[in-house]
């Protein structure tokens, strides 16, 4: 099967993103809002799970007090585990205007810039958001997936190859660097790099779903769907193998493009 592959969005956020979602081996926005929302008000309660909840219960904490760097950062990840990407680009925006040098914030808004696909945009802020003599090997890796959307491989492999040195072994970095020399059609060493992911017993049902896409775009499905159903319910096994058949059509049709998500670590 000949493959076209061309540089496209390939961030479905951080689920397939991720959660690829990142899938991929990284978080998503919720599943950490509780590390960062434990100062923000007085209530002892626990944080709300659900983010269309959880969107309300920090609206109303942001919106009291606009400039509260914590309250605006619990409401921006709330935002955009809730799929309100610009509304989070445009919180956090504000956030970082009103506390200058705030590092988790510009982290944050990095990533919602990320998510809405201004990518040399978030690229910059995010390199306001730590140094090199104190990297953050989560924001190296999505800095890595923003060059890679912007086209700039060989660059973004750099980042990952750092992030590799901080957290040897990470499955979400590692299935960036896959998706990565996907894009460039380097397909045995996008499996090589997937493969290390999904060896990890930290990798993420995405990661599983990125290496059959990879098996299956080298023309072995039958060893794709395995990999994409292996050990899994019925439903679920069902849900891997009609994912895996879009991509695999979306990748063999004329001007179209796999849509795999590079993954965005929170």
């Amino acid at each position: 099967m000949r493959q076209r592959f061309s540089l496209a969005r390939l961030f479905a956020t951080t689920s397939l993103v991720a959660a690829v979602a990142m899938g991929l081996g990284g978080c998503t926005a919720m599943s950490k809002l509780s590390d960062v929302t434990g100062s923000v008000g007085s209530r002892a309660e626990a944080p709300p799970t659900d983010p269309a909840r959880a969107v309300d219960v920090y609206g109303e904490r942001y919106r009291a007090n606009p400039k509260d760097a914590d309250a605006a950062l619990a409401y921006g990840q709330a935002l955009r585990a809730n799929g309100q990407r610009a509304q989070a680009a445009a919180v956090l925006e504000q956030a970082t205007i009103a506390n200058p040098g705030n590092k988790a914030l510009l982290a944050q808004y990095g990533r919602a810039l990320a998510d809405n696909g201004n990518f040399q945009q978030a690229f910059d802020v995010l390199s306001k958001a730590h140094s090199p003599d104190n990297p953050d090997w989560r924001l190296l890796s999505v800095q890595g997936t923003a060059l890679d959307q912007m086209g700039r491989h060989e660059e973004a492999r750099s980042y990952y190859a750092s992030a590799l040195k901080i957290a040897p072994g990470d499955p979400g970095v590692l299935s960036n660097l896959g998706l990565s020399y996907m894009l460039s059609k380097d397909l045995p060493k996008a499996e090589e790099a997937l493969r290390q992911a999904y060896a990890s017993p930290r990798a993420s049902a995405r990661v599983r779903q990125n290496l059959g896409l990879v098996v299956g775009l080298q023309g072995r499905f039958a060893e794709a769907e395995t990999i994409v159903k292996a050990d899994l319910p019925p439903d679920q096994a069902a849900a891997n193998v009609a994912y895996l058949k879009e991509m695999l059509n979306r990748s063999s049709a004329p001007k179209r493009t796999p849509v795999a998500s590079l993954s965005q670590p929170d």
